[in-house]
């Protein structure tokens, strides 16, 4: 579906009962899409199981060629589908379409997942598209520096990047510009914007850049046995990574690789902030900090090198839901220490970045929900998202703005600088007080308000709305204060009186952590009660 609606010409008919329809809902309002996807289902009914389903499947098929005809077909099931085994690809390749490709998915989707598919799809399209074109058995490879003797410049196709992908639109523009302003043309962008025609123009760059290995791994490497054609492999995610890139590709298509470093070198310093900033005082505010990494594996990795060697961040986590590249994530937790989360399990998950104790988490849309759990500033990285992580502005990823976008978007959950000096400094002032809403022109339970003096009788309605105000906020205080009491004696650990009083005294935005450490703490050492001495002991504890 991802790939079908990323591109224009192509039509998918899907197998699916009522229920598994629900491709405009994806497309529509997460991509923000103006049309809907070119998608049609047989649907069929329950009431439909004891008859010819088979038949169903064909008169689907004919009604979507002759309604949108398209350049080319794909033909699957969904998960439910697929048990009931009617093998819609097979009907279709005995039906007369008028000489349009039909491509048979056959995508397990009890045993597989979703960038699987995504890359098997794309894979199948393309394999059977320039399947007139592959070479004979034992033809030369040609030569990627061929450009020089056809008198043009070098071309090269970007590959991978789809719907539903993370900033994928706006990582193309900037990928685009970038390898233009070095005389390198793009040929083919796919499978996002692409036609079927155009994929029949691939073999004709010099070397296919794998933007994103998730979707363009199995294409890539069939294109480079098949038609001999080399592969860009480095992913242009922070700056390290797009200097990589850019010598990467110049060095395969045999440019002036020392002409190319200086102005790689020279690029970076202009086009992005995040160097400069690097080496400004500024940045000790962020030296240190704890941060955990989930996605997939292209964007994590990317981004515990963006924040072990461009950031001073302390990688304390790092996984990816992405199986068919665990090898990869394993390589890149190794280098920090670290063993890799192997996961797709949420729980699993968040279970793993409490125990880190993170300063921030950067993740998916499920990350960013358990964060909010735990109290941890969190950016998202990495699909899954969410509408607002498809923003009307261009916002890349990739390149040297993809690097300024990166720093904006990790640095403004964190509180740092002058803002934490001076929260520490008036904490004891009710302006800082938790639940205080100055901003929105409300106040918190009144007791700050009280002590300062300001607090006013009121009559009435106001007097109402004011007493049916503070039994809610006065609820809430008590259930949020009650779980994890009741958590607390289910393990055996309580919290004395003056520690209460001395957990209060530490700042609000980092309390939860030295609430979690001084618990951990306690259990570790075999003890029930926790008082301030306890409290300053787990302190010292983990800050050695």
């Amino acid at each position: 579906m991802r790939i079908a609606t990323s591109m224009e010409g192509v039509h998918y008919v899907l197998h699916a009962p009522q229920g598994d329809t629900y491709a405009d809902l994806l497309f529509t309002m997460i991509e923000r899409r103006d049309r809907r996807p070119p998608v049609t289902y047989t649907t069929f009914q329950a009431r439909d199981l004891g008859g010819d389903t088979a038949e169903l499947v064909k008169r689907s098929i004919n009604d979507a060629v002759e309604r949108f005809r398209p350049e080319a077909l794909l033909v699957g099931e969904s998960c439910t589908a697929e048990l009931i085994q009617d093998q819609p690809g097979a009907l279709a390749g005995g039906m007369d379409l008028g000489g349009i490709p039909v491509v048979s998915l056959e995508l397990p989707a009890y045993s597989k997942k979703e960038n699987w598919g995504a890359a098997e799809t794309f894979y199948q399209l393309v394999r059977a598209l320039l399947k007139p074109q592959l070479p004979p058995p034992g033809a030369a490879k040609p030569s990627p520096a061929r450009w020089r003797q056809e008198g043009r410049r070098p071309r090269v196709n970007l590959l991978g990047p789809t719907l539903l992908g993370f900033r994928c639109r706006d990582d193309i523009l900037e990928v685009s510009r970038l390898l233009g302003e070095l005389g390198i043309d793009v040929t083919v962008v796919a499978p996002l914007g692409a036609r079927p025609a155009d994929l029949l123009r691939i073999p004709s760059a010099d070397a296919n850049v794998c933007l994103y290995p998730e979707v363009a791994g199995p294409v890539c490497n069939w294109l480079e046995r098949s038609f001999g054609m080399p592969v860009v492999r480095s992913v242009p995610i922070g700056i390290g990574a797009t200097g990589d890139f850019l010598r990467e590709v110049t060095n395969l298509l045999e440019m002036d690789s020392e002409v190319i470093a200086a102005a790689t070198n020279a690029e970076a310093e202009q086009r992005s902030r995040l160097p400069w900033y690097s080496r400004s005082v500024d940045s000790t505010y962020l030296t240190g900090k704890r941060v955990f990494i989930f996605g997939d594996a292209t964007h994590a990795i990317a981004a515990a090198r963006i924040a072990s060697r461009e950031l001073g961040f302390q990688v304390v986590g790092l996984g990816s839901y992405s199986r068919e590249q665990a090898r990869d994530v394993r390589a890149a937790a190794k280098e920090l220490d670290l063993d890799a989360l192997i996961t797709d399990d949420y729980l699993v998950v968040e279970k793993a970045m409490a125990e880190a104790a993170p300063e921030l988490v950067l993740g998916t849309q499920m990350e960013r929900h358990s964060a909010k759990r735990l109290g941890i500033p969190c950016a998202v990285i990495s699909t899954p998202l969410h509408v607002q992580d498809v923003p009307a502005r261009t916002s890349p990823q990739m390149g040297w703005e993809g690097a300024n976008v990166i720093f904006d978007t990790w640095v403004h959950p964190l509180m740092m600088g002058l803002e934490e000096h001076l929260i520490t400094m008036f904490r004891h002032d009710f302006e800082f007080t938790e639940g205080h809403r100055s901003h929105l022109g409300g106040a918190p339970d009144g007791a700050g308000i009280e002590a300062s003096g300001t607090k006013q009788p009121t009559t009435g309605a106001a007097a109402s709305t004011e007493t049916t105000t503070a039994t809610a906020v006065a609820s809430a205080a008590a259930g949020a204060t009650a779980a994890p009491a009741a958590a607390l004696a289910e393990n055996g650990l309580h919290w004395s009186p003056d520690g209460e009083a001395e957990l209060a005294k530490i700042p609000f935005f980092v309390r939860g952590k030295a609430r979690r450490n001084a618990e951990s703490f306690a259990r570790a050492q075999g003890l029930h009660r926790i008082d301030a001495e306890t409290l300053y002991e787990a302190k010292a504890h983990f800050s050695r």
